[in-house]
């Protein structure tokens, strides 16, 4: 079951009150949306939206069937199969105003990682896909196998923050030269190959950080990143909050920038001057929040 992270976080900044309107933008499996429709009732709503086809059906169905929300809870939410990247036209086309708060979390659920069977996980053996959308030509099959050497390298480095960027892109010519990667096993015997000995039992698995790179590149999850951003303010009330969960320190620098400079123009008031972190209880309960760093900020 997937729990959501920094949950009391994303209220207090959130700050949900009644009859009042939020944006779930990336809904999942729908534990913080619960959590602010039990706030915002009799009459706010939320519109949940999902890129994931597959997740957002399964989320649809567990809200029908009432395994999530109660019948109040239910007809207060809207769900959308889409991506946040184009938020802006799918509150036009909901006609969701006015928006009072709108939520980001950029984690990847645990249905993705654990049932969906894509290839996001290196600890099972599935096809090297990690499409979000499945709908999206581009697989992280198609980036190991037929991107240039020197592609791969700068994906693994810039995305991934990868150390061995160079020795494991180097690795990966090598070895589909002679058969075709197709599965996340193939891909993570390929990185240890890749790596000294002495790396293949860090802290961190030693394949994180080239999953995520490639996921990031599959999915162009930077770019949909810098896209939504401005959207937020446009669509966003006066005293309307942004709250920003990210897990990467380039998703992290991008909102930290963003936020700075809109709040150098005077469009927004900063209110966490540092990323807000997991607590260390909350951290061993689900290790998934060690990494989350929560921004939050309301419009001017």
């Amino acid at each position: 079951m997937h729990v959501p992270v920094l949950t009391k976080e994303v209220l207090r900044y959130l700050n949900p009150e009644a009859n009042e309107n939020f944006i779930d933008a990336t809904i999942g499996e729908a534990g913080h949306t619960a959590a602010i429709l039990e706030k915002n009732n009799p009459n706010g709503r939320v519109l949940g939206i999902e890129w994931d086809t597959q997740l957002y059906e399964l989320t649809k169905s567990r809200v029908a069937e009432f395994s999530i929300f109660n019948f109040q809870f239910s007809n207060r939410l809207i769900l959308v199969n889409n991506s946040y990247a184009d938020l802006k036209k799918i509150v036009e086309r909901e006609n969701f105003m006015p928006v009072n708060g709108i939520l980001l979390d950029l984690g990847m659920s645990s249905w993705q990682l654990e049932e969906s069977k894509r290839g996001f996980s290196f600890m099972k053996n599935e096809a090297l896909g990690m499409r979000y959308n499945p709908q999206n030509i581009l697989t992280a099959e198609k980036i190991v196998n037929e991107y240039p050497e020197s592609e791969i390298e700068k994906i693994l480095r810039e995305y991934g923050e990868e150390r061995f960027a160079r020795q494991i892109a180097k690795k990966i010519e090598e070895k589909r030269k002679i058969k075709r990667i197709k599965t996340t096993f193939e891909l993570v015997n390929v990185i240890k190959e890749a790596l000294p000995p002495k790396f293949h039992r860090a802290r961190i698995h030693f394949a994180t950080r080239a999953f995520q790179a490639i996921r990031i590149a599959v999915n162009g999850e930077l770019d949909n990143l810098k896209d939504v951003l401005p959207q937020t303010l446009e669509i966003l009330s006066e005293g309307g909050r942004l709250v920003i969960i990210s897990f990467h320190s380039l998703e992290d620098r991008i909102v930290k920038n963003f936020f700075k400079n809109k709040s150098d123009e005077g469009l927004l008031k900063i209110l966490t001057k540092k990323p807000i972190m997991a607590s260390e209880i909350e951290a061993l309960k689900n290790p998934r929040a060690r990494s989350a760093k929560l921004r939050a900020i309301i419009k001017i």
